[in-house]
């Protein structure tokens, strides 16, 4: 979901669906202390997509970038891949090459799965107070019209993604989510919420119990990259959160963004920001694409009047009001 819209300090919480987060989306901190499959151990090179939207041209970008990679690689889709593809043909072709690879359900993909949905979840989303109602309001009825964009059989691969992976690249231990620690819909890696020394307290205690380096996360729609600092220099901590693969994700920069981890830099001149840590170059890597022929396919399927259209169609032209400086924050 994009968040960094029509957002209210103190708006009302009113209204359940789409702010409330189902049981079931938990699983807690201490489900990444354990070793990754064998195709995502001893990696070279890891690419986390979150976010794509339905944004087709995002997709082919995303796979034609990742052929261009070399040695031991992993693509995963860590959630959210579905949004804006309420044409049937679309969603299926997007579903069918997300699928090729490694995949996490995000909310989107979970409410969409479920068999038997409740109006107390909505979108999934968990939207916390800053998020103004009427965003909440259109989430929840953007998924009630992607729903008719599926079918039992799409439905029931969906169903059978996991809500969190682990990984390794090089020595560095990830823990893959779509939202936190602690929550296929949480918060808790939000640039928001970020920012506040004392809930970077509670992110460090999930670490410890999660045993691993870095998380890699997406959910809350905007990147931020935030360093931890721990006792013991040589256990510093990383959430890298790409924001969107398939929306933009900077004021004035019509890019989305993947997390890029590998044992190499990164050539070509696409990185947005990027940082090293233990040995691994970490990047925002730039997803560019037609903006004209993305306009195109979005307004095809969400013109003006929309839901969608009145959510994200300013940001998809614009960007949010978000700078390329707030990105990387380091401790002190």
């Amino acid at each position: 979901m994009d968040h960094s819209f029509d957002t209210i300090p103190g708006s009302s919480t009113a209204i359940r669906a789409g702010r409330s987060c189902p049981l079931h989306y938990h699983y807690g901190p201490a489900v990444f202390d354990t070793e990754p499959s064998e195709a995502l151990r001893n990696l070279e090179v890891l690419y986390v997509v979150g976010g794509l939207y339905g944004n087709e041209l995002a997709l082919h970008e995303v796979l034609r970038l990742f052929d261009q990679e070399h040695g031991r690689k992993r693509l995963v889709f860590n959630g959210d891949f579905h949004w804006f593809d309420t044409d049937p043909a679309t969603f299926e072709r997007i579903q069918r090459a997300v699928l090729a690879h490694t995949a996490l359900r995000g909310n989107v993909e979970t409410e969409l799965a479920d068999p038997a949905p409740t109006d107390d979840a909505g979108c999934g989303c968990a939207y916390p107070e800053w998020v103004g109602d009427g965003v909440v309001e259109r989430s929840n009825r953007i998924l009630t019209r992607l729903r008719s964009a599926t079918t039992a059989a799409l439905r029931a691969e969906l169903a059978a993604l996991p809500m969190w992976q682990r990984a390794d690249v090089g020595a560095l231990r990830i823990g893959l989510v779509h939202g936190d620690a602690q929550s296929l819909a949480g918060w808790g890696f939000a640039q928001e919420h970020l920012s506040q020394a004392s809930h970077r307290e509670q992110v460090r205690e999930w670490f410890s119990r999660a045993n691993v380096d870095a998380f890699a996360s997406t959910h809350t729609c905007l990147p931020v990259f935030q360093h931890l600092r721990c006792a013991d220099p040589s256990s510093h901590r990383w959430v890298f959160n790409n924001g969107a693969a398939g929306m933009p994700n900077l004021a004035g920069d019509t890019a989305g963004l993947v997390t890029r981890f590998s044992t190499r830099p990164l050539a070509g001149g696409l990185s947005r920001a990027g940082v090293t840590h233990a040995g691994i170059f970490v990047d925002a890597l730039a997803v560019e694409v037609d903006t004209a022929e993305a306009q195109r396919r979005f307004l095809a399927q969400w013109p003006s009047g929309s839901d969608a259209h009145a959510s994200y169609f300013s940001r998809i032209v614009d960007g949010p009001s978000y700078r390329l400086d707030q990105v990387v924050r380091l401790e002190n």
